[in-house]
């Protein structure tokens, strides 16, 4: 599968799009107004980061203690009721006068059930296109990701002033409820694609068993903490330039869906088993600029830089894929985005932390640097043995391209069956 257009005619997959671009919408939208209202009231860059990026923290929770659900869960149900959990939630947080903390807990609420999110609908996305088409489907819903932020951020800044930030999130939860409508009457129903009862015990046991791997382990890593970092970077763009943080958010997506376009649509496979450590590089060193505290539009200019190299995570999902038996796919994929989005929380946690200290721009510099150097120590590992017929920890083969040829073949074969029924 090589074009937008197999990809689009490819059954499920629209309304799976649709959903997913609906969420990020109402994140989107939802978040920038989250943090405005959080740091008008308290005029704290630390809690005003924690606000946009803070339920990303709690993903750590769900990812040692329900993740093993999301093979476990029929994918349609699980995804229409986490949309209508986050409207409602976010409905809850736009009540005039409801206390800070509340708006915390709340958010903390989310971010453990979230986890949950990002393994049904990958997972989801394996199944419907199988291994061949994984990687352009991964990168089209990243590429939407990167049009939404763009228009959300974009919108919700316009939203802010006209509707104020409370407002914004009835906004948001409404893009929420328009996206768990899209889930339920879009998808088909399937079932589950592992047997037994969800437990944090089955949750714990897949992930040593996923950890255990060397090559899969560097893979995480290079996942999670470099990106993560960067997030806290883009945490403080409304501490940093209140007037323009949503021209900040815009571009950074818009060089996000860039990078994505390119790695998922044209990047023949050699370049793509070559440019992940790059792209992690790229992704880190435009902010080293902030040190100097950058007129906006050559802030402007290396975030959109910057973010081109967020496609370093499609180069490395791929990687990860060819490593992980099928039976665990919906899992791995689910640990990989929240650990991501835990990575994330910390980012921005330490990002708003030592911008208390100092701040902004130098903070925005410090963690920049911290990404490279993370990168720099990984990237020999990653270098280590990822050439066809490599073996993990576990005696699992590596899929050869004649291996994944093989497995979109049966994927296909299985989704007409389906659909014959």
């Amino acid at each position: 599968m090589r074009t937008y257009h197999e990809l689009f005619r490819t059954p499920e997959f629209t309304p799976l799009f649709l959903t997913s671009a609906g969420q990020v919408a109402a994140q989107t939208v939802s978040g920038l107004a989250l943090s405005t209202l959080v740091y008008t009231t308290t005029s704290s860059p630390l809690l005003s980061a924690l606000a946009m990026f803070g339920p990303s923290l709690a993903q750590v929770i769900g990812a040692t203690t329900l993740l093993s659900a999301a093979d476990r869960l029929p994918p349609r149900s699980t995804l229409t009721g986490l949309a209508l959990l986050f409207g409602l939630c976010t409905a809850v947080q736009a009540i005039p006068g409801l206390p800070v903390w509340a708006v915390f807990v709340i958010l903390l609420g989310q971010g453990m059930i979230a986890s949950l999110g990002g393994g049904v609908r990958y997972g989801l996305l394996n199944e419907i296109l199988a291994r061949k088409g994984y990687l352009l489907g991964r990168s089209v819903l990243n590429m939407s990701t990167g049009v939404m932020q763009i228009c959300g951020f974009a919108a919700g800044g316009g939203l802010v002033a006209v509707l104020s930030p409370h407002g914004t999130l009835f906004t948001g939860a409404a893009l929420y409820l328009a996206a768990a409508a899209v889930a339920r009457f879009g998808l088909s129903r399937r079932p589950p694609r592992a047997t037994g009862r969800p437990s944090a015990i089955e949750t714990w046991r897949n992930n040593a068993r996923l950890w255990s791997s060397k090559p899969r382990r560097y893979v995480y890593l290079a996942l999670w903490v470099p990106n993560g970092l960067i997030v806290g970077c883009e945490s403080l763009y409304v501490p940093y330039a209140p007037r323009h943080a949503g021209l900040l958010f815009a571009c950074a997506a818009l060089g996000m869906l860039a990078g994505d376009t390119l790695a998922g649509r044209f990047l023949p496979r050699r370049w793509r088993e070559r440019l992940g450590t790059p792209m992690l590089l790229l992704l880190a060193a435009p902010y080293l600029i902030f040190a100097l505290s950058p007129a906006p539009p050559l802030a402007v200019a290396a975030v959109a830089l910057a973010s081109a190299g967020y496609s370093a995570s499609l180069l490395f999902q791929e990687r990860l894929m060819s490593l992980t038996p099928d039976e665990l796919s919906g899992h791995a994929l689910g640990l990989h985005s929240s650990g991501m989005l835990t990575m994330q929380g910390v980012g921005a946690a330490f990002a708003g932390a030592v911008a208390q200290h100092t701040s902004p721009p130098v903070a925005m510099a410090v963690v920049a640097a911290a990404s490279v150097t993370v990168t720099l120590t990984l990237a020999p590992g990653l270098r280590q043995g990822h050439g066809p017929g490599e073996r993990d920890d576990l005696g699992l083969p590596a899929r050869t391209s004649q291996e994944e040829a093989a497995v979109a073949v049966t994927g296909n074969r299985a989704d007409t069956a389906e659909q014959a029924f």
